[in-house]
């Protein structure tokens, strides 16, 4: 549930009709989430809302601002929802990172799940400088340096190619669940994932026991 969703002049809703703008908001992130941004439009918005359009534009300045205000929640969530699964992994470095992939892993299992709603609005906003897109650069950022510090706590010399590594399977993951669902593919998540951190933890021991050359 929305707590607070901030307007387009930077007050808060309990400042700007609450109530029309929580019910705005959620129900464009649904509307986005299931059929994109494209393809739903301000009347559809504000009618499966139940309110009216001068409400939507006195709590988002246009279209692109409730898109940028959604991904925003959005990335929150997300941001959350990953360090809790890590802080619950405990100290243990490779539990950590475990805990991160077995995040991924069950949301592509969940009956719902309908991709990242970030990579989905990443290929309808492909234009420069769109205030979505802005967002969808600033989480998946966040998200890569995430994984490159787990990366380098269990110890492999190569933290940032491990880290676009497991990002590739992870995205690739998500993007074949939308053809083949949660037993396609993207059932091979995990192991595929193991797989490449062993390759990586194995290679950084060889680099450190490797002779000196003659």
């Amino acid at each position: 549930m929305i707590k607070s969703v901030d307007g387009c002049d930077g007050s808060s809703l309990e400042t700007i009709k609450k109530t029309a703008a929580v019910k705005i908001f959620e129900t464009a992130q649904d509307l986005f989430y299931r059929r994109g941004v494209r393809a739903v439009g301000v009347d559809e918005i504000v009618c499966e809302a139940g309110v009216t359009k001068p409400s939507l534009y006195r709590a988002f300045k246009s279209k692109d601002d409730l898109v940028a205000a959604c991904l925003r929640e959005s990335a929150r969530e997300g941001r959350e929802a990953i360090a809790g699964a890590i802080a619950a992994a405990g100290a243990d470095p490779r539990a950590r990172m475990d805990a991160l992939i077995d995040h991924f892993a069950t949301k592509l299992s969940a009956p719902e799940f309908r991709g990242c709603l970030m990579s989905n609005i990443a290929v309808e906003m492909a234009e420069p400088g769109h205030p979505g897109r802005e967002v969808v650069e600033q989480c998946k950022t966040t998200t890569r340096a995430t994984i490159v510090t787990l990366a380098q706590d269990i110890g492999v010399d190569d933290a940032h190619g491990l880290a676009d590594g497991l990002i590739l399977v992870i995205e690739g993951a998500i993007a074949s669940h939308h053809v083949f669902g949660s037993q396609g593919p993207a059932h091979s998540l995990v192991a595929t994932c193991n797989a490449l951190i062993t390759s990586y933890l194995e290679r950084s021991v060889r680099a450190v026991t490797a002779p000196e050359p003659a």
